[in-house]
């Protein structure tokens, strides 16, 4: 069997980008959060300059990439964040706990038994709803806690006011299938698009702003936050279609940085304060008194 999946083509640069330390207020202010624009640029630039620009396919994987890196920048264990840098892709926390404390020879075969069983080590994390199941473009979840963020993923490129309105009632619908059955759970919604759209339907961004808004209307069963970026490229580049993080037209209230923020406030929030230590000192900008949650044993 391979051992390549579809976020494979990732691997290196995430391998050689450090989890740099996102938070840029002092202690006691409000959190404000920095999201590396610059790797998510470097991690669509790949399969744009591929030719793969499908909103479902490795342009796809690419943001998913991204925000799961976002979030163990924020202090979550490697092992708890699903899409995982390393395959496979969604793994048990606790089994990747024995995978490290296992002899050398005996973790290596069973982690290549593993990427061959998807029902142990799957590429995609699926979720039971209320409604019906549900793929869950990023996760973080642990057995003794179960789902505690669940947030999806869209990318639009290119026909932008035909395909909203489908956008928006299935983003509503999971967001219903979701909150119904993980109430407390920071459940999130991430759209990404093309800038051609300032351009070429600059109504359409009008109407996209508006919906990324109501998406979060919790009292009606919307998401927790909810999340829109802009990036852009050229095809006819000297060193080939680069891609740029463009947020200058996008309002404060529905950028990247807020969503994560919002998402990370949320889990801490409904989470007693004896989980979550590492995320907690590095959100608060210091030190607290309490023991680890076991996260400290992963990757």
């Amino acid at each position: 069997m391979s051992r390549e999946d579809a976020f494979t083509p990732f691997d290196q640069i995430l391998y050689e980008t450090s989890p740099t330390y996102p938070w840029l207020h002092a202690p006691g202010e409000p959190p404000v959060y920095a999201p590396d624009y610059r790797l998510l640029g470097r991690l669509l630039s790949m399969p744009v300059a591929a030719g793969s620009t499908s909103e479902s396919g490795r342009f796809a994987r690419g943001i998913d990439a991204w925000l799961a890196h976002e979030f163990r920048r924020c202090g979550f264990g490697n092992d708890e964040v699903w899409p995982r840098a390393t395959r496979p892709r969604v793994l048990p926390r606790d089994v990747a706990v024995l995978l490290d404390r296992l002899p050398a020879s005996v973790a290596e075969e069973l982690r290549t038994r593993i990427e061959r069983m998807p029902a142990v080590g799957p590429t995609d994390a699926r979720v039971l709803g209320r409604a019906y199941d549900k793929q869950v473009d990023v996760c973080i979840a642990r057995w003794d806690r179960g789902p505690e963020l669940l947030l999806s993923t869209k990318a639009q490129v290119s026909s932008f006011a035909k395909n909203l309105p489908n956008r928006f009632e299935e983003a509503y619908g999971d967001a219903a299938n979701l909150r119904g059955r993980y109430p407390l759970a920071a459940t999130g919604f991430f759209f990404l698009q093309r800038d051609t759209i300032l351009r070429d339907e600059p109504d359409a961004f009008e109407r996209t702003v508006d919906m990324v808004r109501k998406l979060r209307d919790v009292g009606h069963g919307g998401y927790t936050a909810t999340g829109l970026c802009l990036v852009g490229w050229d095809e006819n580049g000297a060193d080939g279609p680069i891609v740029q993080v463009n947020l200058d037209r996008v309002p404060d209230d529905v950028r990247p940085d807020q969503m994560i923020n919002a998402l990370v406030g949320h889990m801490l929030a409904v989470t007693p304060v004896v989980h979550h230590v590492p995320v907690r000192e590095r959100r608060e900008r210091r030190q607290l008194p309490l023991p680890g949650d076991g996260s400290e044993l992963e990757g």
